[in-house]
């Protein structure tokens, strides 16, 4: 059975069994605390941005979400049995760093059909704090007329110089979903992307806050 929020060619049973997936499989090695995950729209066009510091970070976002879920993902990943399934359960390849409308021209058919798609706006992983934003999130929010839903989150990235963690905790926070300004034009893409940035700039902010707030014990292994 075909999804229409997804791509053409998935499917919404194997999306079910690949969000089963990431919430236990995925989430096992960690101690996930999730912040206001209420504020997860159940239906409509979004575009969920979030900062990036670990391979992790998507599978274990797929799986907190209570809806099919495009995300788009480096293309080294789309290989052999693991990129049938990625395909399968409705993710979208991505080559980094090259000039492909491909990849944007699916995930807008994806939101135009009340989807939801993933974006980390990096581009690539780094140390979570959002140094840069690219065009690519608010691109496809400002094409399709989707909301976009900042998420932060930390906990997924091993510090540097350190061993292997036992238990790490990872916490996410989920922010209120917001509209991107309506300015066309590079100046309104631009400053549509500066907001992206904002967003998730001071959502990491707030989480940081929550995280220092908490007990020591329960801190171990938490800032990503």
């Amino acid at each position: 059975m075909s999804a229409i929020d997804l791509p053409e060619g998935s499917s919404s049973k194997l999306a079910r069994v690949g969000r089963l997936i990431a919430t236990t499989v995925v989430r096992l090695p960690y101690r996930v605390r999730v912040h206001h995950a209420e504020r997860i729209p159940r239906t409509g066009p979004l575009v969920l941005v979030a900062n990036h510091s670990s391979l992790v970070d998507g599978p274990l976002l797929y799986g907190m979400l209570p809806r099919n879920a495009a995300f788009l993902i480096k293309t080294e990943l789309f290989r052999g049995a693991l990129g049938w399934f990625l395909r399968r359960i409705g993710q979208i390849p991505v080559r980094r760093g090259e000039p492909d409308r491909t990849p944007l021209l699916a995930a807008v058919r994806v939101l135009r059909a009340g989807g939801l798609v993933g974006v980390f706006p990096e581009g690539t992983r780094g140390d979570g704090d959002m140094s840069n934003a690219q065009h690519g999130a608010a691109w496809l929010a400002r094409t399709s007329g989707a909301q976009v839903l900042p998420v932060a989150c930390r906990g997924t990235r091993r510090p540097e110089g350190r061993g292997r963690r036992l238990l790490p905790r990872v916490d996410v926070l989920f922010g209120e979903p917001v509209a991107l300004p309506a300015a066309k034009g590079r100046a309104g893409l631009t400053a549509a992307t500066d907001q992206v940035r904002a967003e998730l700039v001071g959502l990491i902010a707030e989480l940081d806050r929550l995280i220092s707030d908490a007990p020591e014990d329960d801190a171990r292994g938490m800032r990503a």
